[in-house]
């Protein structure tokens, strides 16, 4: 059996008098491409950013690699949150320059080297940017660190579907040789091939966590099974 990269016990997180994540306790192994899935305000996103050190006002324990999320865990960690954080006067190549000046395990050149692959401009200015090109440059920034965990929430929610085979593939072989990839998707059919590990969320609860081959052995996909877990419950509240 691997083992933990991530561990949870009585995790809470409540935003006033709605429970988002109820009492929560699981492991997830390391070395695998886990797929966290579930409906809408199922508390995928403030599960990620807890693990980000971004949401610090929960109760319980979610541990990466042995610890709380701080210092320590933010240098193992690379996370593509939903919704842009760079700055609109960064150019391409200034949101690269600060990557490198922050993360000693950013690798500038891949990054130039996926810039050129999208075809980006290295001089644009991020606010003068579509919404794809700027998700392509966050993600493009994220993979090019060798982390021993990746967080990406909806890494395919903004991007057409011509692209999506090129950001696929640049996500499924350029992280770092046994790390960790936990992705939240609503395209499952588009990422299940992937993944090796899938853990679903709903009611605020964990209501899958297992292997693809456990999935498998049931003679089903992982968006079958994903229909038998949820039903008609696509919204979760």
């Amino acid at each position: 059996m691997p083992n933990s990269i991530i561990e949870v016990e009585n995790l809470t997180k409540a935003y006033g008098r709605h429970t988002v994540l109820d009492d929560m306790t699981f492991s997830l192994p390391e070395g695998r491409i886990i797929g966290l899935l579930g409906p809408n305000g199922c508390g995928k996103t403030t599960f990620m950013k807890i693990l980000a050190g971004l949401i610090h006002d929960y109760k319980g324990e979610a541990l990466i690699d042995g610890s709380a999320p701080g210092i320590r865990t933010k240098a193992l960690t690379a996370y593509l949150p939903e919704r842009s954080y760079l700055s609109d006067w960064f150019r391409t190549i200034d949101a690269i320059d600060y990557f490198d000046d922050f993360f000693l395990d950013f690798d500038k050149n891949k990054a130039l080297e996926f810039v050129d692959r999208f075809g980006l401009d290295r001089h644009q200015k991020i606010k003068t940017m579509s919404k794809g090109m700027r998700e392509k440059i966050q993600l493009l920034l994220v993979m090019s660190r060798a982390a021993k965990l990746y967080i990406l929430d909806e890494p395919l929610g903004g991007v057409d579907p011509a692209a999506r085979e090129v950001i696929l593939d640049i996500i499924m072989n350029n992280y770092a040789q046994d790390s960790t990839l936990l992705i939240s998707t609503h395209m499952v059919s588009d990422l299940e091939q992937a993944f090796n590990h899938v853990i679903m969320f709903g009611h605020g609860k964990v209501l899958f966590n297992d292997s693809i081959d456990s999935i498998r052995q049931e003679g089903v996909s992982v968006e079958a099974k994903f229909k038998e877990v949820f039903g008609n419950a696509w919204e979760v509240d």
